[in-house]
């Protein structure tokens, strides 16, 4: 009689624990915690390189539209444009951007070359276009006999999260750019003195 009285008593301890629930919730929330986190991580990492994406573009166009309303443009002056160009970036890493400005010179056949090309710092990956250098242009850009001036912004990204959570999301860092061109506006180029 002693194995019955034990298998009544395990039933009853067993009935006891399938009637309780108490601790449902936690379980719940540990099984629905993960997939939070990683929905949580996503959409900061998603909404940073979307602001990154947004900053460049206007530092491409700051330095861009700063430097086509001179006439004439010197070494001074261009650490102060590429000064400007590195606040807009703000609060993020300045020294993961690289800006580059270039004028570049559409002569009557459509051929579009470098006259000159400055980038921010030193740079072993990204360094000033060489004097005399072709440029890929879009046909529209083609206006004989006439200048423009190219804003370029490259951002280095990385996730402020580890690859372990991001990677999965696809955002493994790399560069954010983007580059704009504008026609000088005070004269038919911006010279460097």
């Amino acid at each position: 009689m002693a194995p019955i009285r034990v298998l009544d008593r395990l039933e009853r301890i067993l009935r006891g624990f399938r009637a309780d629930t108490r601790g449902v919730s936690a379980v719940e929330f540990a099984m629905v915690l993960p997939l939070m986190v990683i929905l949580f991580v996503g959409v900061v990492q998603v909404s940073e390189l979307a602001s990154l994406k947004r900053k460049t573009t206007l530092v491409a166009r700051a330095v861009a539209d700063l430097v086509s309303q001179l006439q004439q443009i010197d070494q001074a002056e261009m650490n102060n444009v590429m000064a400007a160009g590195t606040a807009v970036v703000a609060p993020y890493n300045t020294s993961k951007l690289k800006i580059r400005v270039t004028s570049v010179k559409i002569d009557g056949n459509k051929n579009a070359t470098v006259v000159w090309s400055k980038v921010n710092g030193s740079s072993s990956d990204w360094s000033a276009s060489s004097a005399g250098s072709p440029v890929a242009l879009d046909a529209a850009l083609k206006v004989p006999n006439t200048h423009l001036i190219l804003g370029e912004a490259r951002y280095s990204y990385n996730p402020s999260v580890g690859y372990g959570l991001t990677g999965a999301l696809g955002l493994t860092g790399g560069d954010v750019s983007d580059k704009i061109y504008m026609r000088p506006r005070l004269s038919e180029k911006v010279d460097w003195k």
